[in-house]
């Protein structure tokens, strides 16, 4: 079995990892020695099958994703989302994290709800998985892209900034002027995805390997190591 699933996904011989150091929950550090539970997610895949592990970091999402879908990564680490499952095969999360709004202290947004009305401007990063959801979902409400959402919120002095609640915490903290609305609009659910083209017992060991390493403790403890709170560990009811 494990002789089946090391030839069909990573034919190489060694095991291509997508990392998206863009998005500090999942990893840190630099392209030349990353950091995370990302990265320790594909050390300890590469390792349960025999390989070495190479990495390709981002500082996107959006770049993590078109590497997998050119077929220059073997894995990636992505939220799970419609548009991206056209390409990639999720498993199940491994970790859920919020995505959250913030806006002027004045501002007369107080709930998520109040965000979707005209004249309303929500900056975002380009090709996060909140850009594709907001993209879909907002009616009235523009949504302006960036190279992150807190950067164009300010460039560019719009009414929103939508992010990943721990990275905006962060910010918040050195921009008092500014305040998290309550709630969050979506739940952002982070995943280990591989092309479809992949077998299925590939795609099987996949998701036993990612609910063994939830169960395991060692997805609450690489968290831990890298700062990051142990409790974002998915729970089993949060299929894909």
């Amino acid at each position: 079995m494990l002789t089946v699933v090391r030839d069909d996904l990573a034919p190489s011989g060694v095991l291509r990892a997508a990392i998206n150091l863009g998005n500090p929950v999942l990893a840190q550090g630099s392209p030349e020695d990353p950091c995370g539970v990302t990265v320790d997610l594909a050390y300890e895949l590469a390792e349960r099958l025999g390989l070495a592990a190479r990495f390709q970091c981002f500082d996107a999402a959006g770049k993590s994703y078109e590497a997998m879908a050119r077929g220059d990564a073997d894995i990636c680490f992505l939220a799970v989302d419609p548009d991206r499952a056209e390409q990639v095969a999720f498993t199940a999360p491994y970790i859920v994290i919020e995505g959250v709004y913030a806006v002027a202290r004045e501002s007369s947004i107080l709930t998520v709800a109040d965000v979707d009305r005209p004249g309303v401007r929500v900056g975002v990063k380009r090709g996060s998985v909140y850009d594709l959801h907001l993209s879909r979902t907002l009616r009235h409400a523009t949504v302006v892209r960036g190279g992150d959402g807190v950067d164009v919120f300010a460039n560019e002095q719009l009414e929103v900034a939508a992010g990943i609640r721990e990275p905006m915490v962060e910010y918040l903290l050195a921009n008092p002027h500014l305040r998290l609305v309550d709630g969050r609009f979506m739940l952002i659910r982070q995943a280990i995805g591989t092309t479809r083209a992949r077998r299925p017992e590939t795609v099987a060991y996949l998701q036993e390997f990612v609910e063994d390493v939830k169960a395991s403790g060692f997805v609450a403890q690489s968290l831990k190591r890298s700062g990051q709170s142990p409790s974002l560990v998915a729970a089993p009811e949060d299929a894909v």
